[in-house]
């Protein structure tokens, strides 16, 4: 994609959301991110549900590791790999109680370092808790940065770098947040809803873009 199609596509995404953020529910950086932590191979929906339950419980990194293990594999047992992220929430307590004065760290390394906490989880919470300019890869940015031409790549770090350079400055913080709704709501994995894109004359992915063109867009009743 060129440089003017870029600035076009970010300007399109700022003009309809100014102020986009996660769709997780969260009210410190250590609840965003163990919200975040649990979200792996969970949507940010079940997530919700989850941490309705646990952080008025807890939502220190002190009175989690005091609720136990146990107590926590029960109030998160509606998500999926339950037991692993129980364990790796108490052992994050733990390393933050200990090593980090019980808050979260604003560096990549130390939060990497973390348990349950890989390259993903850690561009999640510096950009929404801190406001750095990462990019965060789950899926849905993935397969959108692709799909547009924007950063092609076979793995989410080729994506992630290529779309920290394709991406104008002035939109690198948010761009994140607009990519992976955008992938959740629009730009869907099997059935793309082309005729609603509001850049599909930017797209590079002809195959559904070129079909859609022929097809009258929905209208939605009231």
């Amino acid at each position: 994609m060129k440089p003017a199609a870029r600035q076009e596509l970010f300007a399109r995404f700022k003009a309809l959301n100014p102020h986009p953020t996660t769709e997780l529910l969260y009210d410190s950086p250590f609840e965003l991110l163990i919200a975040v932590m649990l979200s792996a191979q969970a949507t940010d929906v079940s997530v919700n549900k989850v941490t309705r339950r646990l952080f008025p419980l807890a939502n220190t990194p002190a009175a989690l590791l005091a609720l136990g293990e146990d107590r926590v594999r029960e109030l998160i047992s509606t998500i999926g790999l339950f037991n692993a992220k129980a364990k790796n929430v108490i052992a994050t307590c733990r390393i933050l109680l200990e090593q980090h004065g019980g808050t979260v760290p604003a560096a990549r390394e130390a939060l990497e370092a973390l348990p349950g906490v890989g390259r993903k989880t850690a561009n999640v919470v510096l950009n929404t808790a801190f406001g750095q300019p990462t990019m965060a890869v789950d899926t849905h940015i993935f397969r959108v940065a692709n799909r547009l031409g924007l950063a092609k790549g076979k793995t989410p770090l080729a994506v992630e770098l290529g779309l920290l350079k394709a991406i104008p400055n002035a939109y690198l913080q948010d761009a994140h947040h607009w990519l992976i709704l955008h992938g959740r709501y629009t730009c869907k994995a099997q059935k793309p809803n082309c005729p609603e894109c509001p850049v599909r004359d930017l797209c590079a992915y002809k195959p559904k873009t070129v079909a859609a063109a022929d097809k009258p867009a929905r209208i939605k009743k009231k």
